[in-house]
């Protein structure tokens, strides 16, 4: 068209009939300047969304927000996304990515236009991307073993050898072995029918071994010296008192072990093995609080490190671990304390993506007509939560 119009142009010009406007060139230099001024507009045009365009929409299996079923894909986000295709007149095709790290790269490496699914809107991710309008309000929360699971099974007896408590002890009854052993080897090593020898090595032994069994009250021989029967006397009071004291102390271990696996809240974290995947807003929220993280890269892996005892908890997304709770691990898990960090998943694109308003408008519209509510209600009604 631009061609044409200086053709025309300058066929004008030699006829000669435009004598009194400026020369030809002063002509050239206006057609020069009309050609950058539409090439500086064909940009911004070209910017705007082409509804002849199939878009590729990168997610992930995360229900109930995304189900994979035989390559089938369905949930909450699916259905959104669907209903905002066809708002704005566009055809899209699902790609599938098994984490969120995988799914961003994705559309950060433009090999997808759109991601959606529980993505969380944070302020380093922003930076990366573009965002749409908030198109659901979560949070994190905690998913624990259901405690009537951990009320019917054995207690941990390795474990309590090892608490700091029963060491403690340990270490106390070894010392006081040791200094009465040699107390019973002074006094018993000169006596004719002394139980104990003379030399140091081996009466030593034996007389660390008579006052281990004395200490627990087993003794089956006592000394024939008259320092040596003082002391057992003493000894085996303390025999006793050793005994209370350690089924007190292993009683309380076991106690606080059963107790220790009760997580409430966010300040029961810390000492604990928490899993949740890779990537996720969960793993550096809890890498910031120095709270110890499996990570893993599906959040069914998570799900199977709690239910096998490789880990104490799991915190993830609030309605993700609702949904789980409440279905697949109902029985052998619960939802603890409040959500303690809320989030706002959004649809993920590239920066100054064409999409971006009109997926915006489109969401609007959608809560305005009534259809967001509807499929809310599918996914996070009585039934499904």
């Amino acid at each position: 068209m631009i061609y044409a119009f200086a053709r025309k142009l300058h066929q004008f010009l030699a006829t000669g009939k435009m004598k009194c406007f400026p020369k030809p060139h002063i002509w050239l230099g206006l057609v020069c300047g009309l050609l950058v001024l539409l090439l500086v507009v064909h940009p911004v045009q070209s910017q705007k969304p082409d509804a002849k365009q199939s878009l590729l929409v990168a997610t992930r299996a995360i229900p109930p927000f995304v189900f994979a079923d035989n390559g089938e894909l369905s949930g909450f986000s699916i259905d959104l996304w669907r209903s905002i295709a066809s708002y704005i007149g566009v055809d899209s095709k699902f790609v599938e990515y098994p984490n969120v790290a995988n799914l961003l790269s994705a559309v950060k490496d433009g090999k997808a236009n759109v991601g959606i699914a529980a993505i969380s809107i944070t302020a380093e991710r922003q930076q990366e991307f573009d965002f749409s309008l908030p198109m659901f309000a979560g949070g994190l929360q905690i998913l624990v073993r259901d405690p009537k699971t951990n009320s019917t099974e054995p207690p941990n007896i390795l474990q309590l050898f090892f608490s700091v408590a029963l060491l403690q002890v340990i270490g106390l009854a070894m010392l006081l072995i040791v200094i009465a052993a040699h107390i019973i080897w002074l006094s018993e090593r000169h006596h004719k029918e002394g139980m104990i020898s003379k030399s140091y090595f081996p009466g030593i032994f034996k007389a660390c071994w008579w006052a281990a069994a004395t200490l627990a009250t087993q003794a089956d021989e006592m000394p024939k010296g008259v320092i040596g029967r003082v002391l057992a006397i003493i000894w085996m009071f303390i025999g006793v008192v050793f005994v209370a004291y350690f089924t007190a102390a292993a009683t309380t271990s076991l106690t606080v072990q059963q107790l220790q696996a009760d997580i409430k809240s966010v300040d029961d974290l810390p000492g604990k093995l928490v899993a949740t995947t890779a990537g996720s807003t969960a793993a550096t929220y809890l890498k910031e609080h120095k709270i110890s993280v499996l990570e893993v890269a599906k959040i069914e892996q998570a799900y199977d490190a709690l239910e096998t005892k490789k880990a104490d908890a799991v915190v993830f997304d609030a309605p993700v671990l609702l949904f789980y709770a409440a279905n697949q691990g109902q029985g052998k898990v619960e939802v603890v304390g409040s959500i303690f960090r809320e989030e706002n998943y959004g649809i993920v694109l590239p920066n100054n993506s064409p999409y971006r308003k009109p997926i915006n408008s489109a969401l609007l519209k959608l809560k305005e007509n009534g259809t967001y509510q509807s499929l809310y209600d599918r996914w996070f009604g009585t039934k499904k939560s």
